[in-house]
């Protein structure tokens, strides 16, 4: 995997904070009662499709909250476009996956704990 540009780089942390915001507002029309954080963007080379990793709390059935944040995808793009229209010419495809690196780090400190 090539190194990420900077354009890249800034392109992931202006999407982070714009998407981030924008579901502490309205996360609650997807899905109430969770609060989303968006852990990490990381946007292809050619700037078309931005992954978009979420931690959730509390989540009962993460994965059918992720995929009711992909159906409502192309709402956020077209938002996300709104926000950010003076930055990026063309606002890329969201796809969201959700970060569990939390559940594992958690995981991992039980099973120390047990010991």
């Amino acid at each position: 995997m090539k190194e990420e540009t900077q354009r890249q780089k800034k392109i992931n942390r202006q999407i982070q904070r714009d998407l981030g915001e924008m579901l502490q507002q309205d996360g609650a029309a997807i899905q109430p009662g969770v609060m989303f954080t968006v852990t990490q963007v990381r946007v292809t080379a050619d700037l078309s499709i931005a992954r978009v990793y979420l931690s959730l709390f509390p989540a009962e059935d993460p994965e059918a909250i992720v995929a009711k944040v992909n159906h409502a995808a192309g709402e956020l793009r077209y938002n996300l476009g709104k926000r950010v229209r003076h930055q990026l010419r063309k606002v890329p495809e969201l796809h969201f996956y959700l970060d569990d690196s939390l559940d594992y780090i958690e995981n991992i400190e039980n099973k120390l704990d047990e010991d």
